[in-house]
């Protein structure tokens, strides 16, 4: 059955369909109003078509969303969520001037950020095996709205987003997430529940409610970080929107760590976050703890399985070197290596068995 989130990439990208949302937009800056940043993952599209579903047409705060997507595919969400609600919804052009009403949504295999009232799209490097990142979107909207910021983690799996939702509380923005007992997959709202001192835990359509009534209102919260966490934060962002990592300054981030990058091999530095440990190499990869160890597991699982291909191939020749000796009645040497090719078939007995213990036990990660 096709996945409804996505189209073929022969096909045409899909309407943004403006001219059924006939509302009249202004654009925004970070001295006017609220944004509101979510993000989801596995479950998401229900949950964002039952939020957006109670939104009014003229909701006056720009709504920015990461859902998780297959990188080779065209999105139709756009689509999907605009015939949900009242509100415009679509992918961005990277420098768009933002406006409000309206949502933007970051495109298959690009970051979206948010940088003086303009939306920015960009290919920095995956942050926890994904991009767009929940985490990049979040991060860059702490940056540049502080405590006029409004965070919403969706469902998901894993942890992306408990970092940006922290952050944002801790600029003096709002944290929401929808109830575990919502979510069709409750690991991220749990993670951020048990990471961050979230402000709201609802129903995805009460979110709504939520909102409506917070844009209304002055923020209170003051900002509390320091110059130093300001300036992580600044080679974060310039990182995802495409600075070379080590211009960015990302070696200022953290101590190296023992652990290498598994997409890059690059040694990764530790970058403490609250009560948290993330980690960022210096081509830029960033992990959370339980990102790392699910990609470490991916890695060696991969390796496993190359490892019973060489196995396998070894004893495969190993018995035909032999066959061939018996028939040329050189018993000795024939022995050897049939004898050497049932020691493989042993390893490679013990080495599936190893994988999939392994399997088994990554699947809960």
């Amino acid at each position: 059955m096709p996945n409804p989130l996505h189209a073929d990439k022969r096909s045409s990208e899909a309407p943004t369909m403006l001219a059924e949302c006939a509302v009249q937009t202004h654009p925004m800056s970070r001295q006017q109003g609220y944004v509101v940043v979510v993000g989801s993952s596995a479950g998401g599209i229900e949950a964002l078509k039952r939020l957006v579903a109670e939104l009014p047409a003229d909701f006056n705060a720009p709504i920015f969303i990461v859902q998780h997507v297959a990188a080779n595919f065209a999105s139709i969400l756009p689509e999907i969520l605009t015939r949900a609600g009242k509100l415009p919804a679509r992918h961005p052009q990277d420098g768009e001037l933002i406006e409000a009403p309206g949502i933007y949504i970051a495109p298959p295999d690009c970051h979206m950020l948010i940088r003086d009232g303009r939306v920015e799209v960009k290919r920095g490097p995956k942050e926890n095996r994904y991009r767009p990142s929940i985490d990049v979107l979040f991060r860059s909207a702490a940056y540049m709205y502080r405590n006029r910021t409004i965070g919403i983690v969706l469902s998901g799996a894993l942890n992306d987003g408990t970092s940006g939702l922290w952050l944002i509380k801790r600029l003096g923005g709002t944290a929401i997430v929808q109830h575990p007992e919502d979510a069709t997959y409750p690991s991220m709202p749990m993670s951020a529940l048990k990471d961050v001192e979230v402000d709201h835990a609802l129903p995805a359509p009460k979110i709504a409610e939520v909102l409506m009534t917070k844009i209304t209102q002055p923020p209170s919260n003051q900002v509390s970080a320091s110059d130093a966490e300001l300036r992580r934060i600044e080679i974060e962002r310039a990182i995802a929107a495409g600075k070379t990592p080590l211009e960015a300054g990302v070696l200022e981030l953290g101590e190296p760590s023992h652990y290498a990058c598994p997409e890059c091999h690059g040694v990764l530095g530790r970058i403490q976050e609250g009560d948290t440990m993330r980690y960022r190499c210096h081509t830029g990869h960033a992990y959370s703890q339980e990102a790392l160890l699910t990609s470490m597991y991916l890695n060696r699982d991969e390796t496993l399985s190359k490892a019973v291909t060489a196995l396998e191939e070894s004893a495969m020749l190993l018995e035909e070197i032999g066959n061939r000796l018996k028939s040329d009645e050189n018993a000795a040497d024939a022995d050897y290596y049939c004898e050497r090719a049932k020691m493989t078939k042993e390893l490679v007995k013990g080495v599936r068995e190893l994988q999939q213990q392994g399997l088994g036990r990554s699947a809960s990660v």
